[in-house]
C-alpha cells in the first residue's frame, strides 16, 4: 500500500546526525554574529532593511540585531526567542544570554562527537547550573538597611549597565539620574511614577531629573499660562459635536437661515456640555481628543486652561500622579474624581514648550528629560528598569 505523502514537493527532511549538526551550526553562527557587540569594547552593527526606503540602523543591542534577522534554522530561532524573552523580562543582557547559550552548544557539540548521549549532557548542564546558582546565593549581599551602601550598590548596577552603551562617556551622570529617580519611589513598585521624555538636541549632559510631571503639549492662545492650586479634570471625550460627522449624512434645507439654525443648535449643544464640565469647579481641563475652537473659547472665557489631544499614555500617567481619574461623562460631578497639584506652568526645554505640573498628589512622581542625539536617548529607560 502506498504511503500517503505528508511533506510538500519542495520540502526537505533531515534526520539523525545531519539534523543535529545543522542545529549546532545554525545556533553557533548566530552566537558568532552578536559576540562582537558584547562588552565595553563591543562594536556596532550597521543594519539595512530590505523594505521600502532601505532604512539604516546603527546599534550594538543584541535584541535589535536578532529581531532584524530572517532565519530558517530551528535552533537559531530558539536563540532569538531567548533574546526576546530576556529583553521583555529584564531589558538588558540580550547579547550575553545568546552568547552563553551558544557557547554551551559549542561545548555540547564536542561532547556529542565523543559519543556522549545528549540526555547525559543535559543532566550535566543542569547540575552545573545548580552549582552556579548556589555559588551566587552564597555571595549575595543585602544592604537595604544601610541607605548609603544601598545607593552605592544601585550606582554600581547602573554604571555596569551603561558601560557597553553609547552613554558610557557620561555614565556617571546617567547612573545618578536613574538612581535618584528610583530612590524617589521610596520602596514603591509603581514604575509608572517615573516618566521619561526624550527631547533630541543639546548634549547628553543636558539631561536632568525634574520633580513632578511634564506633559508634552503647548498652552493655547488666550489661556492662562500659570495656575496655582490646580483642580484638574482628565477626560477622554469628543469636543467637536458642532460638526455633523455621520458618514453619508445629508441635511436638506430651503434657505440659509435654516443652516444658521442648525449650526446654532449644534453650538448650543456644545455650550451645554462645556457648562457641565465647568460645573465641576475645575481650573484645568485635559482631554485625550481634540478641543475645537468654540469650546476652547468658552473655556478661555471661564479662565480654565484647556489642553487638547494629549497622548493616552500621558493622560493615564497624569491621572495617576495627580490622584484623579479619566472621565467621559459629566452629568454627575460628585462621581468624578479630580486631580490636584500645586502649580501648572509653561516651561521651555530646548526650543520646545511643555506644560509642567509640580507639587502633584503622588509625591514620588518625577520626570527624566533626556537630551542629546536620537540614538543615545533610546537607551536610558532600560537603565531605570534594571536599577529598579
Amino acid at each position: 500500500m502506498a504511503i500517503e505523502k505528508i511533506l510538500k514537493d519542495d520540502a526537505s527532511e533531515e534526520k539523525g546526525e545531519r539534523a543535529r549538526m545543522a542545529s549546532f551550526v545554525g545556533a553557533i553562527a548566530i552566537t558568532d554574529l552578536v559576540k562582537t557587540t558584547l562588552g565595553p569594547k563591543g562594536m556596532d552593527k550597521i543594519l539595512q532593511s530590505t523594505g521600502r526606503g532601505h532604512e539604516v540602523t546603527v546599534t550594538n543591542d543584541g535584541a535589535t540585531i536578532l529581531k532584524s534577522l530572517h532565519i530558517d534554522n530551528p535552533a537559531a530561532k530558539v536563540l532569538i526567542d531567548i533574546s526576546k524573552v530576556q529583553d521583555d523580562e529584564v531589558g538588558d543582557g540580550t547579547t550575553s544570554v545568546v552568547v552563553l547559550a551558544g557557547e554551551l552548544l559549542r561545548e555540547a557539540e564536542k561532547l556529542v562527537a565523543a559519543k556522549i548521549h545528549p540526555m547525559t549532557i543535559i543532566s550535566g548542564y543542569r547540575m552545573a547550573a545548580e552549582c552556579a546558582r548556589n555559588a551566587l546565593l552564597q555571595r549575595v549581599m543585602d544592604n537595604k538597611g544601610n541607605a548609603e551602601k544601598f545607593k552605592s550598590d544601585l550606582m554600581k548596577i547602573a554604571r555596569t549597565t551603561l558601560s557597553s552603551k553609547i552613554l558610557s562617556q557620561d555614565k556617571e551622570h546617567f547612573a545618578q539620574l536613574a538612581v535618584d529617580a528610583v530612590m524617589r519611589l521610596k520602596g514603591s513598585t509603581n514604575l509608572e511614577a517615573i516618566q521619561i521624555i526624550k527631547k533630541p538636541g543639546g548634549s547628553l549632559k543636558d539631561s536632568f531629573l525634574d520633580e513632578g510631571f511634564i506633559l508634552d503639549k503647548k498652552i493655547g492662545l488666550g489661556q492662562p499660562k500659570r495656575i496655582e492650586n490646580a483642580k484638574i479634570l482628565v477626560a477622554n471625550t469628543a469636543m467637536d459635536t458642532d460638526k455633523v460627522k455621520i458618514y453619508g449624512a445629508r441635511v436638506r434645507v430651503d434657505s440659509m437661515s435654516k443652516v444658521a439654525e442648525i449650526e446654532g443648535a449644534e453650538k448650543e449643544k456644545m455650550r451645554e456640555k462645556v457648562k457641565k464640565i465647568i460645573a465641576h469647579g475645575i481650573n484645568c481641563f485635559v482631554n485625550r481628543q481634540l478641543i475645537y475652537n468654540f469650546p476652547e473659547e468658552l473655556f478661555a472665557d471661564a479662565g480654565i486652561l484647556a489642553i487638547e489631544h494629549a497622548d493616552f499614555d500621558g493622560i493615564e500617567r497624569l491621572a495617576l500622579v495627580t490622584g484623579g481619574e479619566i472621565a467621559s461623562t459629566f452629568d454627575n460631578p460628585e462621581s468624578v474624581k479630580l486631580g490636584h497639584c500645586k502649580l501648572i506652568e509653561e516651561i521651555m526645554i530646548g526650543e520646545d514648550k511643555l506644560i509642567h505640573f509640580s507639587g502633584v498628589e503622588m509625591g514620588q512622581a518625577c520626570t527624566v528629560v533626556l537630551r542629546g542625539a536620537r540614538y543615545g536617548v533610546k537607551l536610558f529607560p532600560l537603565v531605570v528598569f534594571l536599577v529598579y
